[in-house]
């Protein structure tokens, strides 16, 4: 079995745009993987379109040896965005894998280790009042983790301010939900560490599962002053690219969850290679999923096979995103997602409706301090 197509998909889903490759071979089965890298999928697609010499004609089975092909090949190693590209490639050669041997990819990965995953969704409020509120609803409909982000006045973020409307909205979600329900706080890379470790330290008394990404992700070394002053679990690594970025993070145990993009990171073959590292350090993995059903399927089968696991995102339940492209999605049930039993990641594909849905023009959105300084979104 040979590789004779890759193709890309830049698709619009409603408010923001996914990106989709379908590599294809000539015994008629065929991938589908799904790259990050938000707002620069154009950017992922051209990368695509110069790995593609490096791919037809070459073997699908053989992923490990593609993937440092696809890495090293250029001489150059890839960063974020040609990772971002590889990503995509790298989750359809593991489908096109499982599909040829008629089993799940969770199953290549080591089989179950679980029967289902948790997961957590995204809630929101414009008061600490409507967030507990929303977080109660949450709960009872089976979720038992709610995460919200660092609050913003409009586009602008003061941090002092900031760290002090999160602090009264942790306080108000644990009074309304209880110890039971695990809370979740994104600083999204907000802040710097004369904000950050205040806030994180204010926050322990509330017990949060985790703060994520306190601090912007370019120098990990800043993490060991994090490390010096809070206690509570950091969940950091969203923005990384490769093995090589998570190094220091996990060698030196600066955090408790690791935050494994599988669709910039490198794929399942690269997620796998960190989250069996992140083992040897007693970290669990709780991967970072803000993007489409290949996204999430791929998510799952990691998380399905990985035993050092502490929960999955799931911004957007499986059927409610692209239904269209995608008419077969991973199963939920119950704030879970569940085990597929078709072979490889156990979605279909509609490449018509995925042409039909053309990718449109967008940028991340922008905040600013109060004097107009840039800062992370």
């Amino acid at each position: 079995m040979k590789i004779t197509d890759v193709k890309s998909f830049p698709v619009w889903g409603g408010n923001r745009n996914f990106f989709f490759i379908k590599v294809e071979t000539d015994a008629g089965i065929y991938g589908i993987g799904e790259g990050g890298i938000t707002w620069r999928e154009l950017a992922a697609a051209a990368c695509v379109d110069h790995l593609k010499p490096l791919l037809i004609g070459e073997d699908p089975n053989r992923i490990e040896h593609l993937w440092q092909l696809m890495f090293r090949g250029g001489f150059f190693p890839a960063g974020r965005i040609a990772c971002s590209a590889i990503s995509a490639i790298d989750i359809a050669l593991w489908d096109i894998r499982g599909k040829v041997l008629g089993v799940p990819v969770y199953d290549l990965l080591g089989g179950l280790v679980r029967n289902k995953v948790v997961c957590y969704p995204h809630i929101g409020g414009g008061s600490p009042e409507q967030l507990a509120e929303n977080a109660m609803k949450t709960a009872d409909q089976g979720w038992r983790f709610v995460r919200w982000g660092t609050p913003t006045e409009g586009d602008i973020l003061e941090p002092s301010k900031a760290a002090r409307e999160t602090l009264k909205q942790c306080e108000a979600v644990r009074t309304a939900v209880g110890d039971d329900v695990e809370i979740l706080i994104d600083v999204h890379t907000r802040l710097d560490p004369q904000h950050a470790i205040p806030l994180c330290r204010s926050l322990e008394q509330f017990h949060p599962y985790f703060i994520e990404d306190p601090l912007r992700s370019e120098n990990v070394t800043t993490y060991h002053q994090m490390a010096r002053h809070v206690s509570v679990p950091l969940a950091i690594g969203e923005q990384f690219a490769t093995k090589w970025e998570f190094r220091e993070l996990i060698e030196e145990e600066l955090m408790q969850y690791a935050r494994i993009d599988v669709c910039i990171v490198g794929g399942l073959t690269e997620a796998r290679k960190v989250a069996n590292w992140c083992e040897t350090h007693y970290i669990d993995i709780a991967p970072h999923n803000p993007l489409g059903p290949v996204s999430t399927a791929a998510c799952l089968h990691l998380d399905l096979a990985t035993s050092n696991f502490g929960v999955q995102e799931l911004p957007r339940q499986p059927g409610t995103i692209l239904p269209e492209v995608f008419p077969v999605q991973v199963s939920f049930e119950d704030g879970h997602l569940l085990p597929p039993t078709s072979p490889g990641l156990g979605i279909d594909f509609n490449e018509e409706a995925a042409l039909a849905s053309y990718y449109q023009e967008g940028n991340s959105p922008r905040i600013s301090r109060p004097d107009g300084t840039f800062t992370n979104w």
